[in-house]
C-alpha cells in the first residue's frame, strides 16, 4: 500500500534556475520557458508590432537566458530579469528597423454585434494602435510593461535600467499620447454625427 501523497509543494522559479543552472537539468529550464514563454512573447509582440520579429526576440531571449544562468544573481526576480532581456532585445530590433510596422489591426471583441457599432469599435482600436506606434520605443516599452504586464514601477526601472522619476516621465508622455490621440478620435465622431 502507498502512503498518501502530501501537499504539493509548489517549486518556484528560482528552484528551477538552480537545478538548471547547477544540474544541466534542461527539464527544469524547459518549465521555466513553459511558464513564462506567453509573456515574453507579448510582451515583444507589443514592443516590436511584429508577430515574426517578435517570436525571434522571444526565443532569443531564451537562448540568452539559458547561455546566462550562470551569471544570475537572483538578486531580482527571475521574471524581471526575462522582461530585461526581451524589452532590450525588442528595442533594438525596432531601432534597427525603422520601416512603419506592417499587419492587420486587430478586431477588438465587439460589445454588440451591431455591425456598425464593431466598425467603431475597430477604428477607434486602430487609431489607439497608431498612437502606440507613434511612441517612441521607449515609451512603448515601459507602457506595455506597465499597463499590459502590470509591473511595478520599481521592477520597471530595473527592467529598463534607469529611475522611478524616468519610468513615470516616459508613461506620462505614454498615457499623454494615447489619450490625445483617442480625445481626437472622439471629438471627430461627435462633429460627424452632427448635425
Amino acid at each position: 500500500m502507498t502512503p498518501p501523497a502530501g501537499p504539493a509543494v509548489e517549486v518556484t522559479d528560482l528552484d528551477l534556475v538552480v537545478r538548471a543552472r547547477e544540474h544541466d537539468d534542461v527539464a527544469a529550464f524547459e518549465e521555466l520557458v513553459r511558464r513564462h514563454r506567453d509573456r515574453a512573447y507579448r510582451v515583444a509582440l507589443r514592443v516590436c508590432r511584429d508577430p515574426t520579429a517578435a517570436e525571434d526576440v522571444a526565443q532569443e531571449a531564451f537562448v540568452r537566458v539559458w547561455r546566462g544562468l550562470h551569471g544570475f544573481r537572483a538578486d531580482s526576480q527571475f521574471s524581471t530579469w526575462l522582461y530585461r532581456i526581451v524589452t532590450n532585445l525588442a528595442l533594438n530590433r525596432v531601432t534597427r528597423r525603422r520601416e512603419d510596422p506592417t499587419g492587420d489591426v486587430p478586431e477588438p471583441a465587439g460589445r454588440h454585434l451591431d455591425p456598425a457599432v464593431r466598425a467603431e469599435d475597430s477604428e477607434r482600436l486602430g487609431t489607439a494602435l497608431q498612437a502606440l506606434d507613434a511612441l517612441t520605443p521607449e515609451q512603448r516599452a515601459c507602457f506595455v510593461l506597465r499597463e499590459v504586464e502590470g509591473l511595478s514601477y520599481e521592477e520597471l526601472a530595473e527592467v529598463l535600467d534607469t529611475t522611478v522619476a524616468g519610468v513615470k516621465g516616459r508613461l506620462f508622455r505614454a498615457r499623454e499620447e494615447l489619450a490625445t490621440a483617442l480625445r481626437a478620435y472622439d471629438t471627430g465622431r461627435t462633429e460627424e454625427v452632427a448635425p
